[in-house]
């Protein structure tokens, strides 16, 4: 079944695209949550305008990511935790943990999703963890952790 996505969804397509779903997943889920609308041959217009805003959201969207991974690359987040006597760490910094940081030191605000780390941070000292701001921007924080 042909449908014209209304918004982005996973594995499918991205708003104003038309795409070729299975008819089930089109009658139990995108049409009814109002995600995608039923295509017919008239609908192409409507595509390309939602096509159109979608990019310029976009282009503002990863210039707004831009300027933020400049002020976060800059910047230092020191995270307080407390620690043994040999630099380990009684817990562990997690992703939540670099976003309260960041937040109080940038006044940016992030999802604690958009933080990539391979493992969290358990020893005192600098670190670096890696944010996916916007889709190809991808920010450096430079993290230093402390002992209480």
């Amino acid at each position: 079944m042909k449908v014209l996505l209304r918004s982005d969804v996973r594995g499918v397509g991205r708003r104003g695209d038309i795409v070729e779903v299975k008819s089930g997943y089109a009658r139990n889920f995108l049409l009814p949550t109002g995600a995608a609308l039923r295509a017919n041959d008239t609908m192409e217009v409507q595509a390309a305008s939602m096509r159109k805003s979608r990019d310029l959201r976009d282009a503002q969207s990863r210039s707004a990511a831009e300027t933020q991974r400049a002020v976060i690359e800059a910047a230092t987040v020191s995270v307080a935790a407390r620690a043994g006597t040999n630099g380990r760490l009684f817990g562990s910094i997690t992703e939540a943990d670099i976003v309260n940081a960041l937040r109080t030191a940038t006044n940016i605000s992030l999802d604690r999703h958009a933080i990539i780390m391979d493992e969290h941070l358990k020893e005192v000292g600098p670190a670096t963890v890696s944010a996916r701001l916007f889709e190809g921007v991808v920010a450096t924080i430079k993290v230093e952790v402390v002992a209480k």
